[in-house]
């Protein structure tokens, strides 16, 4: 039987989230560090929106990652100079 550590001792570690009890595995410490300080944002931006907020965004999320494309091309039209006004 073996036993595989990587050079910096981490096999990987898991992260619990005591306010909402999301839990996210890490094999590195860099892993670990981002992954604890991505949800903590995520919560940060949560407690600042109003319940009909947090539905818009978590609908408009769900069809944006479903699509990486669509999410692209919302990217281009948002930096684009709009010109002739709103609309088409």
């Amino acid at each position: 039987m073996s036993t595989k550590t990587c050079a910096g001792g981490w096999d990987q570690a898991v992260f619990r989230c005591g306010r909402c009890g999301a839990e996210h595995t890490a094999t590195t410490e860099a892993e670990y560090l981002k992954a604890v300080g991505v949800h903590g944002d995520a919560h940060a931006v949560w407690d600042r929106l109003n319940p009909i907020e947090r539905d818009g965004i978590a609908s408009i999320l769900r069809t944006i990652l479903s699509a990486p494309e669509l999410a692209a091309e919302l990217l281009v039209l948002a930096d684009r100079p709009q010109i002739g006004g709103a609309g088409r």
